[in-house]
């Protein structure tokens, strides 16, 4: 009987020694694997199609094209509709709450890590966008998604279509809570809230939770 199958990681920064030592940190992980690596932004996006990687960890500033243009350009809606399996992105940034790292997240990241973070929260991290969540805390990601949405948009009609405990478990996520602490709040299953999570993701056509804190913050349906 075989195990499941290696998290398969993309390697992406400028410089060479670098990335090289995230390689070796990656590759000693249990049930991680580097499949690929790229100096530039032009090169992860097309080793992103090439490759199929499950997580990118990407450098936000890079020359030529950055890691924010490469993270739209990724998640750009011809290429998501091509994908077969999701693929999730970690910035990496040598600044705490980067605006550009809150840009990337706009368009699609997961979150972001220090370039001087540890190995074990390297591998963390890996490990929970892999599963489709932040690896920021909430009120670190509330911070930088504030400065970013400083005016608001109309939630589109599809918000409308969500049900009231769907827009109690929306709400939820939102704040950053997680599906047992949601579970008590709005008096379900664990498995029952999943259920309306999934429900959510798709009538709003979302990628993972993450996205959803975006769009609450982008449309004013998080209360202060």
């Amino acid at each position: 009987m075989t195990g499941p199958e290696p998290i398969r990681v993309l390697l992406v920064d400028d410089q060479d020694l670098f990335r090289e030592g995230v390689r070796v940190i990656v590759d000693a992980q249990e049930g991680m694997v580097v499949v690929g690596d790229a100096a530039d932004g032009a090169e992860a996006v097309r080793l992103v199609d090439d490759l199929a990687p499950d997580v990118v960890l990407m450098d936000v500033r890079m020359p030529e094209m950055d890691g924010v243009e490469a993270t739209r350009q990724i998640f750009s809606p011809d290429r998501a509709a091509r994908r077969e399996k999701p693929v999730r992105v970690i910035v990496l940034t040598t600044f705490n709450l980067d605006d550009r790292a809150a840009t990337a997240i706009r368009y699609g990241a997961s979150g972001f890590l220090l370039k001087g973070t540890t190995p074990v929260m390297l591998r963390d991290a890996i490990r929970t966008v892999h599963a489709g969540n932040a690896v920021l805390a909430p009120a670190d990601l509330a911070t930088l998604l504030e400065g970013q949405f400083r005016a608001r948009t109309p939630a589109p009609p599809a918000y409308q279509t969500l049900t009231e405990k769907e827009r109690e478990v929306f709400d939820a996520v939102a704040r950053g809570l997680s599906n047992t602490e949601i579970a008590g709040r709005v008096f379900a299953s664990e498995s029952t809230v999943k259920t309306h999570v999934g429900a959510i993701l798709r009538k709003l056509g979302l990628r993972d939770r993450v996205q959803i804190v975006v769009f609450a913050h982008e449309h004013g349906l998080v209360a202060p």
